[in-house]
């Protein structure tokens, strides 16, 4: 049976097509398929016309590489992690926690790939679902990285009831809430100030958005727990909420929000075991002997 392997690049880098088509051209000696974004099929055709290259569809891949930074595979795990399929990041962007290789790195990954050279870590991600005032759900969608509630005005702040497990918690004016996942940890709730998680461990961060309370810290729940997030039907300021900032739903009057674990996990290729310490200091730049001590002493 010939071995399938989705190759999904950033749509606009050229960076991210050379690279893609090299490793699809190097596959395609070994006699693997490839599958990739609509977008990009005539470009990788175009660049390797001898390779058996279709679309995006409902079929499977062993495998999904990723050429672009963390928001390519955000983008990516929309089709993923639906069928479970690990994916595989080539770092073309920034900081990029969620890939595995940097570009210094991608001569060997044909041989990786092709000998199934890599583990696959399975990371916690969030069922989310919108609900009308009868309990009827109204939008849904998954999350990778985190859910956030945030206002669509600037001049007022949300009045946000955070409840867990059917129980009140707090009532926040804050400009919106985030209800993140650990491998979310460093992203949007890194910046909020929340904690940093270890991505092996299964849990829920809860971040307030610079919430005037006297309790507004971020807390960690347990991944059985449910969060749900309400507006007052009669507040003029309204809500919309993003999942992993790329889909978002405008709440109406009465909807409130559910977040609960995902029964499926999100699965990450990892090609090494590099301890998630030696990441987050690589990746953050983290001065290891603190900001005291200068170079020039």
């Amino acid at each position: 049976m010939q071995r399938t392997v989705a190759v999904l690049v950033h749509p606009e880098r050229d960076e991210a097509i050379d690279k893609a088509a090299q490793f699809i051209a190097d596959l395609h000696e070994m006699g693997f398929a490839f599958i990739v974004f609509p977008a990009d099929l005539g470009r990788l055709q175009e660049r390797v016309p001898s390779a058996r290259i279709h679309a995006l569809d409902g079929t499977p891949a062993e495998l999904a590489v990723v050429f672009g930074g963390d928001g390519t595979i955000l983008r990516a795990a929309e089709w993923a992690h639906p069928l479970g399929v690990p994916l595989l990041g080539v770092n073309l962007g920034h900081v990029g926690f969620l890939a595995e290789l940097e570009p210094s790195d991608i001569h060997a990954l044909p041989g990786v790939v092709a000998n199934r050279l890599y583990l696959v870590e399975e990371r916690l991600a969030l069922q989310v679902e919108v609900r009308d005032a009868e309990g009827r759900v109204t939008w849904a969608s998954p999350a990778v990285n985190e859910v956030s509630m945030e206002k669509l005005a600037r001049e007022r702040m949300l009045n946000v009831l955070v409840s867990v497990d059917e129980r009140p918690l707090s009532r926040w004016g804050c400009d919106g809430v985030l209800v993140a996942t650990p491998t979310g940890s460093t992203a949007y709730a890194f910046s909020a100030g929340g904690p940093v998680v270890w991505p092996d461990v299964r849990a829920m961060l809860v971040v307030p958005l610079a919430a005037h309370a006297l309790f507004n810290r971020p807390m960690v729940l347990s991944p059985a727990s449910v969060v749900k997030l309400e507006l007052p039907d009669d507040q003029p300021i309204r809500g919309i909420l993003w999942c992993d900032g790329r889909r978002s739903h405008d709440l109406a009057p009465g909807e409130w929000v559910s977040v609960r674990s995902h029964k499926h996990p999100v699965r990450i290729a990892r090609i090494g075991e590099q301890p998630f310490t030696t990441r987050l200091v690589k990746k953050f730049a983290l001065p290891i002997e603190g900001w005291r001590k200068r170079s020039d002493r």
